[in-house]
């Protein structure tokens, strides 16, 4: 019985690691705080220059 639940498990991680790979998702990347912070400072800085022009 062990021997047999030993394959299955094997088998049964073998098609988990198979179906993950062509698994996507949706979700978009996640983007830390500061990074955010930056990204904003860069942007309001950009339209302060547009603006000036």
């Amino acid at each position: 019985m062990n021997r047999k639940k030993k394959m299955n498990n094997i088998l049964k991680k073998k098609v988990k690691k198979m179906n993950s790979k062509f698994h996507t998702t949706n979700k978009p990347k996640y983007v830390s705080k500061a990074d955010r912070a930056k990204l904003d400072e860069a942007e309001t800085a950009q339209e302060s220059v547009q603006a000036q022009d």
